[in-house]
């Protein structure tokens, strides 16, 4: 028996100080999202957003900008819904893990005839025969913006986000893009 845990103890500790490293490491990487958290849209987001807006009107495509940067608290709680909340299932996305927490990410919907805000993505209110959401997601990437509707495995028709390269784990790590027009 002695023998039995002469064997086990050094493993025994083995595992607690890896169990503890890992501890220790999680708080850092919960420390690292929450460092240096953008507070309002990244400059060149924002310039492009209301280009945007203003390049969708002179199509006569009324554009509504329905989120921009959302904290981890806010991510968390979207995440949560058609999960442990009411509603239906709108991002993949945890905190942190999204582009909308740093300040890089917008989502849009469009406004119809009537005034009524709207995420129909076969709509033509302006009457060319072409859907005004494809038009606005085409201006969009003209911008410099990828769009969430060609993404392959969970399609995001109202999300647009600049990624200026940068990976979400960058982003946790507090790597962010520069402030200048990029």
């Amino acid at each position: 028996m002695k023998r039995i845990q002469r064997t086990l103890l050094p493993w025994l500790i083995i595992l607690i100080g890896l169990l503890i490293l890992f501890v220790i490491y999680n708080q850092k990487q919960t420390a690292d999202i929450d460092k240096e958290m953008p507070t309002q849209l990244h400059p060149v987001v924002q310039e492009k957003k209301e280009a945007f807006i203003n390049k969708a009107a002179s199509r006569n495509i009324e554009v509504v900008i329905t989120d921009g940067l959302r904290t981890i608290q806010q991510q968390n709680e979207l995440y949560d819904q058609g999960r442990e909340t009411e509603g239906r299932t709108v991002t993949n996305a945890k905190g942190g893990q999204s582009y909308h927490n740093y300040g890089l990410a917008i989502d849009y919907a469009l406004r119809s005839e009537t005034g009524e805000v709207i995420w129909n993505i076969d709509y033509d209110g302006n009457g060319n025969g072409k859907s005004d959401w494809f038009e606005a997601a085409s201006i969009a990437k003209e911008l410099g913006f990828e769009w969430g509707g060609d993404w392959k495995r969970f399609k995001d028709y109202p999300h647009l986000q600049m990624t200026f390269g940068l990976s979400i784990n960058q982003l946790q790590r507090g790597i962010r893009p520069e402030k200048e027009r990029e």
